[in-house]
């Protein structure tokens, strides 16, 4: 029976982290768990959510930073040249220019200066800074869950890749052994027309069922390589063959029993619902943001600045200061006030948002409990109509020998027996599907649920793949070098 985790559940981050020993590599034959590991690590929508809570964890920071202290240093070095007039006839020094003065050129006078300051700045109140600070909180608490969330639709996402595989196989196996068995009956039908026990549309009969399941086995086989390229977009990897589903797998009912039980869990661990809720402080913070808007802002300066000119006679010039700066806002031509009403509706859109989600929720988790029940019933269903459709057939052959039924009938009873058993194989893979869901919608799909249908599988038994021989050079999640902070 699979159990939902509900004594191990993983941490809200720890879902993110998971990757951290996760197996690399390029297996060939693989189980639903190693597959399972190399999505985790090499798949590019979660890798690209993780990235994104990395950013918002360093926006985080980025908020704190503005209320630690801000300190600067500047400086600045300067060569000036002044020329200087009076009574509007240039002067010159003695012994320059023309003899008695009066040179249409004065004196210049050369300034050379440096400078060096200073500044140091602590916020001492400011109530808009510290509410980003807030949202910026806020906003962690939401997109962790979102990486929770797409991490749980991942493992999701692989094990319907992989039984999509088993299924196209189970289904590819049916249709094959029934165009052998509609050629055999085409043989025969041949056979016996050229004696003269049966007509000649009865051969044309027997022809249109062949040429359906010819069809019918081309199709499958098309669908079965599909389902091969899809795992490989989720892993990064090309596998030639993985573990068969047990023939032995207990379809037993959803544990627990009660579906309002396990919207109560949903309603607990679902991390679109909890992320839905977390979005309301988010817009509740925003709000709170705007509102700063129209309070005082007081912070701490210091500054120290120092110059030294070779014009004025001091060796050099220095200046301190220390005080306080206190501002507030008295008119931002309405601004201030139009945001604090959006922030407003945009807080009461994201209440609307967590109400939707809620009611999605619900209604996705009591449709995949009855989906789950009843496919435990249709499991067995599906195996008792092999059992009569097996029956049907040899009856109806019987009769054919005889000759009180037609060779319509015995190619009508072989098309539904091997209908019946790509139906079992289709159920069997429903029913484990639709567990995973279940705990998926309930938020409760972790590493633990997947080792549990893994031991389900079967090393025995493999489905293969012969894959086109096509060069892979591309390496995993090559996405170039990353920026680096300068050192």
């Amino acid at each position: 029976m699979l159990r939902p985790p509900f004594a191990r559940r993983f941490p809200r981050r720890g879902l993110a982290v998971l990757v951290g020993f996760l197996m690399a590599g390029n297996a060939q034959a693989a189980d639903l768990w190693t597959i399972a590991q190399d999505a985790l690590d090499n798949d590019a929508e979660l890798s690209s959510t993780q990235a994104g809570f990395r950013a918002t964890e360093a926006a985080r920071d980025v908020q704190r930073g503005t209320l630690l202290p801000q300190i600067s240093v500047g400086g600045n070095a300067s060569h000036s040249r002044v020329y200087n007039s009076a009574n509007g006839t240039f002067q010159t020094p003695p012994g320059e220019g023309a003899p008695g003065g009066g040179s249409p050129f004065a004196q210049d006078d050369t300034v050379n200066s440096i400078g060096l300051s200073l500044d140091a700045e602590q916020a001492l109140y400011d109530p808009s800074r510290r509410a980003q600070l807030e949202r910026a909180e806020r906003e962690i608490d939401r997109d962790a869950l979102g990486v929770d969330a797409a991490t749980q639709q991942l493992l999701f996402n692989v094990a319907n890749a992989y039984f999509e595989i088993l299924r196209a196989h189970d289904v590819l196996s049916a249709r094959r052994a029934q165009e052998v068995a509609i050629s055999r009956q085409l043989e025969q039908a041949r056979e016996r027309f050229e004696v003269g026990l049966i007509a000649i549309t009865d051969v044309h009969e027997a022809q249109a069922s062949y040429d359906l399941a010819r069809a019918q086995r081309i199709a499958a086989e098309g669908a079965m390589q599909v389902s091969f390229e899809a795992l490989e977009r989720l892993t990064g990897h090309r596998y030639d063959s993985i573990d068969a589903l047990d023939e032995d797998v207990p379809i037993t009912p959803p544990e627990p029993a009660d579906r309002e039980e396990w919207v109560a869990l949903a309603m607990a661990n679902s991390p679109l619902v909890l992320a839905a809720e977390a979005g309301i402080e988010v817009a509740r913070s925003s709000v709170e943001v705007a509102r700063a808007g129209q309070r005082p802002v007081v912070s701490a300066f210091a500054n120290y600045g120092w110059t030294d000119s070779d014009r004025t006679g001091a060796d050099y010039q220095s200046e301190s200061q220390v005080g306080l700066r206190a501002s507030l806002p008295l008119y931002t031509g309405g601004s201030t006030q139009a945001q604090i009403r959006q922030s407003g509706f945009l807080l009461e859109a994201s209440q609307y948002d967590f109400e939707a989600q809620r009611r999605d929720t619900i209604q996705q988790v009591r449709s995949s409990f009855t989906l789950a029940n009843n496919n435990v019933e249709t499991v067995e269903a599906r195996r008792q109509a092999i059992v009569s459709n097996q029956s049907a057939l040899e009856a109806t052959r019987s009769g054919y020998e005889v000759g009180t039924r037609n060779i319509v009938d015995v190619l009508n009873a072989e098309q539904n027996l091997f209908n019946a058993i790509a139906e079992h194989a289709e159920a069997r893979y429903d029913y484990v599907l639709s567990l995973l869901q279940l705990q998926l919608q309930a938020g409760l799909l972790g590493p633990d649920s997947i080792q549990a249908v893994n031991a389900w599988l079967s090393e025995q038994e493999r489905v293969s793949l012969e894959l086109p021989d096509e060069a892979n050079n591309n390496p995993v999640m090559n996405i170039g070098e990353r920026p680096r902070a300068p050192s």
